[in-house]
Formats: structure tokens, sequence, C-alpha cells
């Protein structure tokens, strides 16, 4: 996953973590896609300090990440969801042409553990 989208993804599920002036300079460099010198610029301080603020952000959203691992069990559950989808797009399209195969009998199969892996 790119830095920017990981620390976008931290920052929604860990945000409110971090002082309001990280969680502006982080929302606004990582979502608003705003320079240093932009940020520093607006808020009238130094583009050190900003990358300062952000820095101390970064580690509290990752450090957080490493203890709890929500973003993680996030991602993986995203993705199962977008297999479980797919192996139903097939179980329809198998069904649309009144096929009853052992393929279909299997991809419902692998749709339910791909379901019960999801209830973890």
């Amino acid at each position: 996953m790119d830095k920017t989208v990981y620390l976008s993804l931290l920052l929604d599920f860990y945000g409110l973590l971090l002082t309001e002036k990280q969680r502006e300079y982080a929302d606004l460099y990582y979502n608003e896609n705003l320079s240093l010198s932009e940020i520093a610029e607006n808020d009238g301080i130094s583009r050190q300090a900003v990358r300062d603020a952000l820095l101390r952000a970064e580690t509290v959203l990752r450090d957080t990440e490493e203890k709890t691992g929500l973003v993680a069990r996030h991602t993986k559950l995203l993705a199962q969801i977008g297999e479980a989808d797919a192996l139903l797009e097939r179980i329809g399209s198998l069904n649309s042409r009144k096929i009853n195969s052992p393929e279909l009998l299997s991809l419902c199969l692998e749709l339910h553990r791909k379901l019960d892996e999801m209830k973890l």
C-alpha cells in the first residue's frame, strides 16, 4: 500500500489520539495534499515545525497500529470481502446459465469458508 494512503488510513482510525494541531497538519498533508511549505505559510509557522509535528503524529499512528493491528485487520477483511464478492459473481454466472455442476457446489463451499474467515 502507498505510504500516503496507509498514513491517511491510520489517521482515519487513530486520528483522535493526536493533538489538534498534529491531526490538522496530518489531514492537510495526507488527505488534502498540501505541501509542508503551504501548511506552514497558512499557519504562520516554519516548515520545520510542520515537519516535526507530522513526524510525531506518524510515530503515534504507527505505534498505535503496531499495538492494535486494527488497520491490518480491516485491510484483510476488505480483501476477503472482495474475494467473496468475486465468488458470488461466478456463482451468479453459473446459476444464470442453469448449470448444476460440481464447480457451483465447490464455489458455494469456498464462499462459505470465506464468510467464516470474516467472522473472526
